[in-house]
């Protein structure tokens, strides 16, 4: 997720507890639809869309705080 940001998001990790949660839960939702998408494990169409979607959010919430954070250190 957001590879261009490898180094701030190795930093805001260590720092803030919420963005290493957020991080680890969409990388956790990421294998599972990778896993569901490649037939390692089923799921009904729904509830694939609906993990797609709590992965978009979470990247999302993510990248605002990266650039909340670039700002703060003037980077």
């Amino acid at each position: 997720m957001l590879h261009e940001y490898r180094d701030i998001i190795s930093e805001i990790k260590v720092k803030n507890a919420h963005f290493a949660k957020i991080f680890e839960r969409h990388n956790e939702l990421d294998k599972k639809i990778l896993n569901v998408e490649e037939g390692r494990e089923h799921m009904d169409h729904f509830e694939l869309e609906t993990l797609k979607k709590e992965k978009l959010q979470l990247k999302d919430e993510a990248y605002q705080m990266i650039l909340a954070y670039k700002e703060e250190n003037n980077l």
